[in-house]
């Protein structure tokens, strides 16, 4: 047998090749037949074979590792990105396609008094008793048993209770000029397109779905309290007015207000904000104003006449009005008009007080000032508007020394926005109660109804009403309540007990009635340790001048909204029960006064905002408007202005402003 000592052990001939080969051996391995050479190489079946070590793949080169990774996840990205599109879409196409369904209604019921309605009331008119769609259903029909709500109005107040109403507690109707709801703190911005009215707005009747509400399309133009009518005009089939009663059994005005003229002429010419056909206006007049400014046929005293721009008032919406002309000049006009026409722009803030956002921080108020200043726009402070012409605005200012200087502004322009003044319906109100004495909106108590009106009949939220703040109209009540010795004066525990009870008729009374024993002695000029009359009545009168009236702003409206339909819906619950106790005033019976809370303002100042939140004073840049954009889009009535008003913002951004004059 031949002998191969280094080719004959398995694991040495890799060893023999890769390191000193052997001529001999080599040439004799070559003449080895073919399983040989099979054994040699792979060994004997009954020796065991040692592991092979795997090999590592090469690594690649570093510079690679980081794109490789980017496009791996970029690529997971646009395919899940990808998926969620077209499942979305799918899903809309899904639902679209189920909303083509047909129904046939057949034989509707109608009580016949909605068809034939009876003549009654003070002035013979037709008298609603029935709605059309009373009976319709078996819904409809239990409901037609509930008490009648009428709530006059479609504003932030009459939402705020429709949304917040229990359903199947009552008969809901809204009387309504408009058969929309409108969110106005974003009305500056679609006098300027930088949003669509149509994404401001929201129809009643999908808002009044829920509660199988009613809507009647008319303005509220008298009250019967006596029989509990409603007189409102609508429009006949011919276009003509006609007049109806509607009768209810609660009613809620909130019919908001309008603005005030302080006897100023000539505000024919000027331009208001309150509706989507103002801010309509206005967009017109912008537009046609810079299309007539970009004719070479226009006269360079004309052209700067048109492009001139008045804000008679420095309120929030004055103050954003002006902001979103500055913004529309500064991003739309530049880029398509000529630019003799953004030069030739000018805005004005006409002022009557020292600083314009007056209600808000001092801070707050010198930084949008500056920010004003900053842009060019000319702040006139400390001037009253004296007349407005077709042509131009005359305002006064006053000299250091004294003299009253009378100046003019060349316009095409003038927004009116300084302060809110009783629209037709809450004027008529007012004057059918003798006790309403003030000037700018119904007075209300603490619980929101109408002063002098039937007790729980006739309630006022919004701009439209005022909760009372005098303490000494009340001073029989409080003393005949408190004076439990009838001597005619008042000591200091039966003080105490006439505090309590301030706190509960006028709850904004609270904050001047902190330290009762200082009070008590500053006003005991006699030192006797009692109050005579007189002395309570300087007391009171005194809190009573430091009490601030709440502000007008949609805030308010909102929070008594809420309130009312609250209270409403524990009334509901608890009717049978108070009534069967003999339970007068239902009221205060089942909640307290109407306390409101600050939640903080804002305003919005061209690519800036502010927010005022009472101990904190926030102001910025694109940060703060994008919180000020947030915190409107959350207000927004129904997730469909929430789309729509976010589309705007998208569109506003990538392409633009629409310049189209509709």
């Amino acid at each position: 047998m031949l002998k191969f000592p280094h080719v004959l052990r398995p694991g040495r001939v890799g060893l023999v090749h890769a390191t000193r080969p052997c001529p001999i051996q080599t040439s004799f391995i070559r003449q080895l037949p073919e399983r040989s050479l099979r054994f040699f190489a792979d060994g004997s079946s009954k020796s065991p074979t040692k592991p092979t070590i795997p090999l590592e793949p090469r690594p690649r080169p570093g510079f690679l590792r980081r794109p490789l990774l980017v496009a791996k996840y970029t690529s997971y990205f646009v395919l899940s990105a990808t998926a969620g599109v077209l499942a979305l879409g799918a899903g809309i196409f899904i639902h679209d396609a189920f909303t083509y369904t047909d129904k046939n209604v057949d034989r509707v019921p109608v009580l016949p008094l909605a068809l034939h309605p009876e003549h009654g009331g003070p002035k013979n008119l037709p008298v609603v008793d029935a709605l059309l769609g009373d009976v319709e259903d078996e819904e409809a029909r239990k409901l037609n048993e509930k008490p009648r709500l009428v709530i006059v109005g479609a504003g932030w107040g009459a939402v705020s209770i429709l949304q917040n109403l229990s359903l199947g507690e009552y008969h809901v109707t809204v009387v309504a000029a408009e058969t929309f709801t409108t969110f106005t703190p974003l009305l500056p911005s679609a006098a300027v397109g930088t949003v669509q009215v149509r994404s401001l707005i929201e129809p009643v009747r999908k808002i009044i779905a829920r509660l199988r509400g009613q809507l009647i399309c008319g303005k509220a133009t008298d009250l019967v309290m006596s029989e509990r009518l409603l007189e409102v005009e609508t429009l006949a089939s011919d276009g003509r007015p006609q007049r109806i009663y509607l009768p209810y059994d609660k009613l809620v005005i909130a019919v908001g207000s309008v603005s005030s003229t302080h006897g100023v002429p000539g505000l024919q010419h000027c331009f208001q904000l309150k509706t989507i056909s103002d801010a309509q206006a206005i967009r017109r007049r912008i537009l046609d104003n810079f299309e007539t400014a970009s004719l070479p046929t226009t006269t360079p005293e004309e052209r700067k006449r048109l492009l001139s721009f008045v804000v008679c008032g420095g309120g929030p919406t004055g103050v954003e009005t002006a902001a979103e002309i500055y913004d529309f000049c500064q991003e739309d006009i530049m880029n398509y008009f000529p630019k003799i026409c953004r030069k030739e722009v000018s805005i004005h803030v006409i002022q009557s007080r020292e600083h314009i956002l007056n209600t808000y921080s001092e801070a707050i108020s010198k930084y949008a000032e500056a920010k004003f200043r900053r842009d060019k726009v000319d702040l006139i402070t400390s001037a009253r508007v004296q007349s407005v012409y077709p042509d131009r605005v005359v305002y006064t200012v006053r000299d250091p020394d004294g003299t009253i200087v009378e100046h003019g502004i060349p316009t095409n322009f003038v927004l009116w926005s300084t302060g809110i003044a009783m629209n037709p319906f809450t004027k008529r109100v007012s004057n059918l109660l003798p006790n309403q004495v003030h000037k700018k909106a119904i007075e209300v108590d603490a619980h929101l109804r109408v002063k002098g009106a039937p007790l729980g009949d006739v309630y006022a939220i919004g701009d439209c009403a005022t909760i009372e703040t005098s303490v000494v109209s009340h001073i029989m009540e409080l003393v005949a309540e408190a004076d439990k010795d009838k001597n005619g004066k008042i000591e200091f525990d039966e003080f105490e007990l006439m505090v309590c009870r301030i706190k509960q008729r006028i709850p904004m009374a609270e904050s001047h009635l902190k330290k009762v024993r200082i009070l008590f002695d500053l006003y005991d000029s006699d030192a006797d340790n009692s109050l005579t009359l007189n002395e309570l009545c300087l007391l009171l009168e005194e809190i009573g001048n430091k009490i601030t009236a709440l502000p007008a702003t949609a805030q308010v409206a909102s929070q008594q909204g809420k309130y009312l339909s609250q209270k409403f819906n524990k009334l509901a619950a608890k009717r049978e029960v108070l009534e069967a106790n003999g339970v007068k005033d239902l009221d205060e019976a089942i909640s307290g006064p109407f306390r409101y809370k600050h939640l903080g303002s804002l305003a919005y100042i061209g690519n800036a905002a502010v927010f005022d939140l009472g101990q904190l004073s926030v102001m910025g840049g694109l940060i703060a408007m994008y919180a000020w954009r947030s915190v409107y889009w959350s207000e927004q009535v129904s997730a469909r202005t929430r789309a729509l008003l976010m589309i705007d913002w998208i569109i506003r951004g990538v392409w633009g402003r629409d310049l189209s004059r509709l």
